[in-house]
This record gives C-alpha cells, structure tokens and sequence, in this order.
C-alpha cells in the first residue's frame, strides 16, 4: 500500500480557497462597490455623502488590509499561478469549459491591472478624498474612460465565470441541468454588474443623474 494513500493533496485546499475568495469576500466586495459609487446616479452630494462616510469608517485600513487586499492579493496571484502551471480550476465540459476556463484567466489578469490603476488615480493621487469632482475630472480624458469601461466589462465577466466555477467546483452543481443552471446565473450576474458599471460610467461622464428626483 502507497504511504501516500489517504493523504489529500494541498492544491485541492488552495485551489477551494481560491474560488471561495473569488466569491466571499472579494465578489461581495465587488458587489458593495458597485452599489456605493450607483449613488453618483443620484446626484453630486449623495454621491460624495456615500463616499466620505465609507472614508471615515473607523479602523478602515485594518479592515480594508484584511477584508479586501490580503484576500484580493491571494486570488490574484494563486490565479497566476494556476496559468502558468496549466492547472484548470472549473469542471471540464467539452468545449464550453476550456471556453470558460480561458476567459476567466484573461479577464482575471485585466481586473487585476485595472484595479491597481483604479487604486492609484481614486486612492493614492487623491489621498483618499475622492469625489465627483475628481471622479469627473478623470472621466473628461477619453483614453481614462475606454480603459475603465474594459476594467469594469473585465471584473464584471469575471465574477459571472467565477460564479459557475464556484457552484460546480464546491459540487453545489453537481449534474449537467445544475451546471447548466448555474451558467445562467453567472451569465446573468456579469451582465448586470456590466450594465451598472456602464451606467456608473456614463452618470460621471456627461454628468447624467436618472435618480436625480429620489432626492426631491
């Protein structure tokens, strides 16, 4: 008998972790943030309201440092891990899961870079005080606007492919009709999120506010 026998390799630890991370916490954050910056379509001061009260969350950096970046950090980097050894992390269809797998790879490395940059003009140039002025400003640059657009498309399609990579890889969808299922719902949640970020876009852009009269 193999000494071996029994023992659970560690990859499938890590690799549960990371699909896991891909949902809770990182999709609720992607979720929270996108809800927070929907409120610039209500208008410049609940826009900035919304925004300083985030700001002034008490121990936010702690929370933020393990809430959101270790836990961002980690993904990302066992993502690229998982790349470059070639390793699939979804439940292999005939080609729809190497459709699947490929485009949640691609789509990972571009919300990883985009996120870095959204970090730095929103986080660091600003200190920290971003608002609609800063956020408008920004958006007036064309070239700002078509890489955000590609960022929140990319992040977007992301958590909908991570969603049934999710539901499949924990045996939450375990048959054919539940995969199937669960590829809906991940169809369905990448293009809401890519609407809402789209019309978050286009609210700073030409300074559109369609929920201006919630405020009224």
């Amino acid at each position: 008998m193999s000494a071996s026998r029994g023992l659970v390799d560690p990859s499938f630890l890590w690799r549960k972790l990371h699909s896991l991370s891909g949902i809770v916490p990182i999709g609720a954050f992607l979720a929270e943030h996108f809800w927070s910056n929907a409120y610039l379509l209500v208008g410049h001061a609940r826009y900035d309201t919304v925004g300083q009260d985030l700001q002034t969350i008490p121990f936010r950096l702690a929370i933020e440092a393990l809430v959101i970046w270790l836990p961002l950090l980690y993904h990302s980097l066992y993502g690229f891990y998982i790349w470059y050894r070639g390793q699939s992390n979804v439940v292999q269809y005939p080609w729809v899961g190497n459709w699947m797998y490929t485009l949640q790879r691609w789509t990972g490395l571009i919300a990883f870079f985009f996120i870095l940059w959204h970090v730095y003009t929103t986080r660091v140039i600003t200190a920290g005080r971003s608002n609609f002025s800063t956020v408008q400003h920004d958006m007036a640059s064309n070239l700002y606007v078509a890489f955000y657009i590609i960022g929140v498309l990319a992040a977007s399609t992301h958590l909908g492919v991570g969603i049934w990579n999710f539901l499949c890889k924990w045996g939450i969808a375990a048959t054919v009709r539940s995969q199937r299922a669960a590829g809906f719902l991940g169809v369905a949640v990448g293009l809401i999120f890519s609407l809402a970020g789209l019309a978050i876009v286009a609210g700073a852009r030409y300074d559109w506010h369609p929920f201006g009269s919630y405020v009224q």
